[in-house]
């Protein structure tokens, strides 16, 4: 295991960590159209017990022959040594471009490496250090906002929601974002819930010409997101001829070009950059929060821990110093790891290849969960148990490389990951510095839902309790 030696069972066993509900894995297979109906409705269910205990699982079944792989270092091989090798399968190409458009999250090939070195520029670490003021008073401004409601019960999901959409309008979209804040997120909300269930026609390869119900219900939300994106543009290229526009990440979008060719960007990836940014940008870190509080709260060692840390790092200007919220961040990264952003990752093999004695044919599925991999038996102590520790000095360094996946690996490694963990390490302080969260006797059970990202099941209503 990774982290076994500095982390024993014992001093596990002495802390009694809070083990957060999840779908229990399966301890047999379940039959085609059982299948099909568990993976619609959730598909984190839908995983086996061998899953979490072996290395290699390869198989037969709805969605043809799939290999799921949980070793660090044949991971390494399938999503860096040989990563030409494998390219998104056709399924999650399916799933997601209809919402998401060929940008970086959906692009392959060669235009995917195009916006790859044109984006990454913009994200550097540079970038991203310039940003922390303005996250820094996005986190404030919740912070204040959930104190004036002292006592009462609260949606946590739309909070968050709310503060992300704040960091993106004081980072990427300076000019503001069209309309109510609130209707883009319950947009966002419509759109991944609408496409986020796999459909039997994908799991099947039946083209895409041929109605889907998901497709159809996204229809209002992605038309939606159509006329914000466009407004957006129009607003910045009219601000851009008068020489009036902010220096802001929408800017380097449109001025970026690739290094190598000196190409930029054309609208229609412009555009499509945007739309992900927005979606992946904000609900990935939204939901990452939701689940920090969430287990926070019910850790009564970890949350005293949190506050006095966050009450000590704030500043007599009002503003949090990042460097000294190192147990934020281990509290964020080990609630990535039992509640990713990215479930699962899925890739098809474009040639035959091996990996060990198991043999990976040619157009056949490889999936790579870190759902799975981050709760694995063999590379964890108490897989299931939320300790904020495992990410702090010494154990955050025993932590085996590519066993942590929260963000991807490899060359398509989430582009905005030091964005997304410095935003949601400032705004958890803030947070739990202004008020104490609990959750109502009368809540149902919180457990992951997978809607492309994991968002609790029933939602999370909490009652707050101001602190200062």
């Amino acid at each position: 295991m990774s982290d076994t030696a500095l982390l024993t069972a014992q001093a596990v066993a002495d802390t009694k960590p809070f083990r957060p509900k999840v779908p229990p894995p399966l301890t047999r297979p379940l039959g085609l159209f059982a299948f099909l109906k568990a993976v619609r409705e959730n598909p984190i269910a839908t995983w086996m017990q061998a899953h979490f205990e072996e290395f290699v699982v390869a198989g037969e079944g709805a969605m043809g022959r799939i290999t799921v792989v949980s070793d660090p270092d044949l991971v390494r091989y399938l999503l860096v040594e040989n990563g030409a090798n494998y390219r998104k399968d056709d399924l999650q190409r399916r799933v997601l471009a209809p919402g998401l458009g060929n940008g970086l999250l959906t692009a392959e090939g060669d235009e995917w490496r195009l916006q790859r070195r044109t984006l990454a520029p913009i994200f550097s670490a540079r970038h991203v250090a310039g940003f922390t003021a303005q996250m820094d008073k996005a986190g404030a401004r919740v912070a204040k906002r959930l104190a004036r409601r002292d006592g009462a019960s609260i949606d946590v999901v739309l909070e968050m929601t709310r503060t992300t959409l704040d960091v993106l309008e004081r980072t990427i979209f300076t000019q503001g974002l069209s309309g109510d804040p609130d209707a883009l997120g319950r947009a966002l909300t419509r759109l991944l819930e609408s496409i986020g269930p796999i459909d039997p026609l994908d799991v099947f390869g039946v083209p895409g010409f041929v109605p889907r119900l998901g497709r159809l219900k996204a229809r209002p939300a992605l038309r939606y997101f159509a006329e914000v994106v466009d407004e957006l543009l129009d607003r910045r290229k009219a601000a851009l001829a008068r020489g009036e526009a902010p220096h802001d990440l929408m800017t380097l979008l449109l001025a970026a070009q690739d290094p190598e060719s000196g190409k930029g960007l054309s609208d229609l990836e412009v555009k499509a950059n945007i739309v992900t940014f927005i979606a992946a940008g904000h609900e990935t870190t939204a939901n990452a929060l939701t689940w920090a509080l969430y287990c926070v709260s019910q850790d009564e060692g970890v949350r005293d821990r949190l506050e006095a840390e966050a009450d000590a790092a704030l500043g007599e200007d009002g503003a949090m110093s990042l460097d000294r919220l190192p147990f934020a961040k281990a509290v964020m990264e080990e609630t990535m790891r039992l509640f990713p952003p990215v479930p699962f990752l899925s890739r098809q093999a474009l040639r035959d290849d091996r990996i060990g004695r198991v043999k990976i044919p040619r157009n056949s599925t490889v999936i790579i969960a870190p759902y799975v991999m981050q709760r694995h038996k063999r590379l964890w102590e108490a897989p299931d148990a939320f300790i904020p520790d495992r990410f702090l000095g010494e154990r955050r360094d025993a932590v085996r490389r590519f066993s942590y996946l929260p963000f991807g690996a490899g060359p398509r490694i989430c582009i905005g990951q030091s964005f997304s963990l410095q935003e949601a390490t400032l705004v958890l302080a803030h947070v739990v510095r202004a008020v104490r969260l609990t959750l109502p006797p009368d809540h149902p059970p919180v457990t992951p839902l997978h809607r492309v990202t994991l968002r609790p099941k029933e939602g999370l209503r909490m009652v707050t309790a101001r602190r200062h």
